[in-house]
């Protein structure tokens, strides 16, 4: 049938219509889409950078522009707390609970090896649709089930044990090191700060190309221990009159500055800036001597200097520029927060000891509930009562045998040593008042009894136990040092489940001077061993299934058995199933 003239005219219109209603239907879901898709969330926490080694805390000395710049922009937490070290304070972070719930004890000898049965950020945030990377130091287990992928991270780089050339990752460097990419080890090509960031820039760019949301993990080893960076950036300290170790320190806090200033300045070239929540914070105090803006201790003890930490958040929209809150916060409350502030679904059976902090970022709220934050870690792997402790309020603070970190088996008094300040008329925690405010220090006192008897319900300061299974890790790694059971100072054996039973090459680090002698293994009740000869090192054993304490060690010919108790990768171990 043919149309008339008015008629071709008037479905023309109709159709422009259509189409212009198309559009703008499209346009305006689009818009919604961008403004109710899930926000980006980078995490940086940095190690062993204390309170006042940031500019924006009063240090004249160091250059930190960019941290500067993230605090302008963003809102300060000036109260925010860690665990005195690292470990327990990223246990804290992955789980929004105390770290003695999760397995981890300290830093080392078996003590920083978190349960795999523990449910992490980075489980919940893939759970919600979030690819998950980590780029840097996760060191809360080297072995299967505790490793980064096992734990909800797709993707990870990272280095083995608490830092880059400690047992067992050595020998290494900050510069070209050796890196564990994905579960497989390649070498890097360049400094490993700026190697964590360049990955953690090319794994954003490409979930973002996918239209993902992403998640990414940036603890980094600096500025820990050793104190490795290139003379450019320490040296001019140097000439300041600091010296070296602060040199060192700062040097390698300049380049940790310098890499966040890239990813703040490639996050708005990419125009992802305004959907991208960006947190940067410390996990404990400073390890050397230097400035705190004030604060007393530093690196493993509960004075506000150990304990203390920088805190800042931003997210372009959300989070108030410019402004801080005093209110006391803690490594336990990301998780809860984040979940909100993505709308990430917290599992019901979840029992979590952090707050959700969203509304105080976001400045809705200005004051949180009062509450009690509680610290405390020390050496061995059985916690004893008011070692090594603190309990914050908004006001006071408890201290327990201040600056016994590195204490087994401490001797205990009739009454515990306790200390007692008010943070807010003393942060610097110059006057005991113990003795003055008896009622304030027995309230605190029974709070954190009441604290110790529930985190040791959770696993009795069980550490996570190393899983053999050859489906999931072949050859498995047991580190003498760092996973290790340790009992008066000396290895005993490793905690672990064999998972696969068979037939196992078993490959022990002998040491220098090799002699003849013996490789035994003792598991499950029988001991066997192998002779070998001054050059071997290698045997095989039948392992069956259980879980226990497996005890592997070599002993020369005509010698005593030696208990080694060093840091050092003698005795250390490689298993590896042949059937």
């Amino acid at each position: 049938m043919l149309l008339s003239l008015w008629q071709r005219e008037y479905f023309q219109q109709l159709l422009c219509i259509l189409v212009f209603s198309l559009v703008s239907v499209s346009q305006w879901a689009t818009s919604r889409g961008a403004e109710t898709k899930s926000p980006n969330v980078i995490l940086l926490l940095t190690d062993d950078q204390g309170y006042g080694d940031v500019g924006f805390h009063g240090n004249a000395k160091i250059r930190t522009p960019h941290m500067d710049q993230l605090a302008r922009e963003g809102m300060e937490l000036t109260r925010f707390y860690c665990s005195p070290v690292c470990a327990p304070t990223r246990a804290s972070v992955m789980t929004g609970r105390y770290y003695y719930r999760s397995g981890v004890i300290h830093t080392s000898r078996g003590g920083a090896k978190m349960h795999g049965a523990e449910t992490t950020l980075a489980e919940l945030l893939q759970a919600n649709g979030y690819a998950t990377g980590i780029f840097g130091k996760w060191h809360l287990g080297d072995n299967y089930p505790m490793r980064p992928q096992d734990q909800g991270f797709m993707e990870s780089l990272v280095h083995k044990s608490g830092g880059i050339g400690q047992t067992p990752d050595k020998p290494n460097s900050y510069f070209d090191p050796w890196l564990w990419k994905n579960g497989k080890r390649e070498q890097g090509k360049g400094y490993c700060t700026d190697l964590f960031f360049d990955a953690a820039l090319e794994f954003m760019d490409r979930q973002s190309a996918e239209g993902k949301p992403f998640f990414v993990y940036l603890p980094t080893n600096a500025p820990h221990t050793p104190l490795e960076i290139a003379d450019a950036y320490w040296k001019p300290y140097l000439k300041q009159g600091l010296n070296e170790t602060t040199a060192r320190v700062y040097g390698m806090v300049e380049n940790l500055d310098e890499n966040l200033g890239r990813l703040m300045a490639h996050l708005e070239q990419k125009k992802l800036q305004k959907n991208t929540i960006l947190i940067f914070l410390g996990d404990n105090g400073p390890q050397q001597k230097r400035y705190t803006a004030g604060l007393k201790g530093r690196k493993s003890w509960v004075y506000e200097g150990g304990i203390r930490v920088p805190f800042v958040a931003s997210w372009p929209g959300h989070i108030p520029e410019g402004t801080q809150s005093a209110q006391i916060a803690a490594h336990i409350d990301l998780l809860p927060t984040l979940l909100a502030m993505t709308g990430t679904p917290k599992p019901k059976s979840l029992k979590l000891d952090g707050i959700d902090l969203s509304g105080l970022l976001t400045g809705k709220v200005k004051t949180l509930p009062a509450r009690s934050l509680f610290f405390q870690v020390h050496r061995g792997l059985t916690p004893q009562r008011y070692q090594n402790c603190a309990v914050v309020t908004q006001r006071y603070k408890l201290v327990g045998y201040p600056g016994t970190f590195g204490e087994e088996n401490l001797m205990r008094d009739a009454e515990p040593v306790l200390e007692l300040y008010d943070l807010a008329a003393d942060p610097g925690e110059t006057k005991n008042l113990i003795s003055d405010k008896p009622e304030i220090a027995g309230k605190l006192r029974q709070e954190y009894q009441q604290w110790y008897s529930d985190v040791k319900q959770s696993r009795h300061f069980q550490p996570g136990m190393i899983v053999i299974d050859s489906r999931k890790e072949n050859p498995t790694t047991l580190c003498r040092y760092q996973d290790g059971s340790f009992a008066q100072g000396n290895s005993q054996g490793w905690m672990v489940q064999v998972e696969t039973p068979g037939l196992y090459q078993i490959q022990i680090q002998r040491g220098t001077g090799q002699k003849p002698g013996k490789l035994s293994v003792n598991w499950q009740g029988e001991e066997t061993h192998e002779f070998l000869q001054a050059d071997e090192s290698t045997a095989r054993f039948e392992l069956k299934s259980g879980s226990g304490l497996l005890d592997i060690w070599f002993q020369e010919e005509g010698a005593d058995r030696v208990y080694p108790g060093d840091n050092s990768t003698r005795g250390d171990v490689i298993l590896k199933r042949l059937d």
